[in-house]
């Protein structure tokens, strides 16, 4: 990620139209969230984590993004959660979002 980027945001969420720019932008914080309070994997089912241990929420994010832009809309919000929870964390996301649209783990 760029310095420019980090300051103004990834150039596919700078392309969207208004509407769209400010739902992943709030997608976005969401996922920055779950990351922090629950992470995007666990060891367990339950609570928030489906049977396959994948947060659910972090899901459904992912889908909507796939809907807005496909997989290059979800690899710049994937890029955004790195730099704000670090790699471990992105990579947690990638196994979270395993299947959706065209994304590859």
């Amino acid at each position: 990620m760029s310095l420019f980027n980090r300051l103004f945001g990834e150039p596919e969420i700078r392309a969207l139209d208004p509407r769209n720019k400010a739902e992943v932008k709030e997608l976005i914080a969401k996922l920055i969230e779950i990351g922090r309070m629950d992470d995007f994997l666990s060891l367990a089912p339950g609570g928030p984590f489906d049977i396959q241990c994948h947060h659910r929420d972090a899901r459904r994010i992912g889908l909507r993004l796939n809907q807005i832009g496909g997989e290059k809309l979800m690899q710049a919000a994937r890029q955004t959660v790195k730099y704000r929870l670090k790699d471990i964390l992105a990579e947690h996301l990638d196994y979270c979002w395993k299947d959706i649209g065209d994304w590859q783990v």
